[in-house]
């Protein structure tokens, strides 16, 4: 019997999207860092604003649209 994803010979096609632990990633945003800003007034304040998702100080919780950029200044329509 072959499984999905492998051809015949043991060749892999596709990977299980699952992760390598058959679990699938939660769509919670993960937690702040220990030095994360609790606020974008607090990091616009420090002069850290805006931040990329990895430099210090980014909290997940204050990037509204998810790109990666949070206290990203908003240009109405």
């Amino acid at each position: 019997m072959r499984s999905a994803g492998v051809m015949e010979g043991g060749a892999a096609t596709a990977r299980d999207p699952r992760g390598p632990r058959g679990s699938v990633a939660s769509p919670v945003r993960a937690a702040p860092g220990p030095k994360a800003f609790q606020s974008c007034a607090a990091a616009r304040a420090a002069g850290a604003a805006p931040m990329s998702r990895g430099d210090p100080g980014y909290n997940p919780n204050l990037d509204g649209d998810g790109d990666g950029l949070a206290c990203e200044p908003y240009r109405g329509r």
